[in-house]
């Protein structure tokens, strides 16, 4: 299996990258795995200028770099040349199997969709997040920021999706799916949430439960948690601006570590012909070793063929 790397994404990026790419080199687990890894030639070979390089790596040059805060379209037209270009590329021709980087996200999802594109029958492909439940196993939400506003059809294509990546790759036997809401009444919600209610009824191909509310996302009542980008994305950033405050107010606790997204590594786009995964900006050594990890299982769960099936 070979997976490709975004040497120059991330806001410690290139040296905190290329020593996650080591750890996951030297991981008993990934030990299957090649890395290629993609980036300008002038900071990769520095940084092997005095180490060995590994037998399970191969590089890629790419000299330009899409900034975090470029405009996502204009720099995936502009800067052909770019490391997320490149990957992507590669990865469209069949070069490499998945593709992963903490880059700058709009870029990762509109190069995805130039160069990978969507799954036939996907109106917009969607990003997940895990939810850590009080009973030490993961949810899943989406989406979580890659779209602001859909329309019911697509929130219905996203429960789909969802229980899809639950099942083959949380390995969760029949995910329950929910449709996050302000009460559990069927009525209830916006004129959004109340219009795709009677859609995911109607789908033979999950299992919906019904609306759930804030308060349930860590506990048992739903695997998925079904919303749009804009509230799913608010929730995400909630969850972490809580969970480094009582951080830094020296609190430890077990449930609490788990809202650690270095744990995790990134998020996969569900909803394109290729694994492309996206990690946080802030992305550590060990968060590239996991974000590794993540792209192995999703190749491996053969995640991009079940859903075609099921569309």
């Amino acid at each position: 299996m070979k997976i490709g790397i975004d040497v120059m994404g991330g806001d410690f990026a290139p040296i905190e990258t290329l020593k996650g790419v080591e750890k996951a080199l030297s991981s008993p687990d990934l030990s299957e795995v090649q890395i290629t890894l993609i980036g300008q030639q002038q900071v990769i070979d520095d940084y092997y200028a005095d180490r060995d390089k590994p037998n399970r790596l191969s590089i890629v040059y790419a000299e330009e770099v899409i900034g975090m805060g470029e405009h996502p379209t204009r720099a995936i037209s502009q800067k052909r040349n770019s490391s997320i270009n490149v990957g992507l590329k590669l990865l469209a021709e069949g070069a490499i199997d998945g593709f992963a980087g903490a880059g700058n996200t709009g870029a990762m999802m509109v190069g995805a969709l130039y160069t990978v594109k969507a799954i036939d029958g996907i109106q917009r492909p969607s990003l997940t997040t895990l939810v850590p439940k009080v009973d030490g196993s993961n949810g899943l939400m989406l989406d979580v920021g890659a779209n602001a506003d859909v329309k019911p059809d697509v929130l219905a294509q996203f429960a789909i999706l969802g229980s899809l990546y639950a099942q083959h790759v949380l390995n969760i036997e029949n995910p329950r799916v929910g449709l996050l809401s302000i009460g559990e009444e069927k009525e209830k919600g916006n004129l959004l949430n109340q219009a795709v209610y009677p859609l995911l009824e109607d789908l033979r191909n999950i299992n919906f439960v019904g609306n759930v509310e804030g308060r349930d996302l860590f506990g048992d009542k739903a695997d998925v948690i079904v919303c749009d980008g804009f509230t799913g994305n608010i929730v995400l950033k909630t969850c972490e601006g809580f969970y480094y405050k009582l951080k830094k107010r020296g609190i430890e606790d077990d449930f609490l570590d788990r809202f650690n997204f270095e744990s995790y590594g990134g998020t996969a786009i569900l909803g394109v012909n290729k694994p492309v995964v996206i990690g946080h900006g802030i992305s550590r050594a060990n968060t590239f070793e996991n974000m590794i990890r993540l792209t192995k299982q999703v190749v491996m769960s053969n995640l991009i063929q079940k859903i075609k099936a099921s569309l």
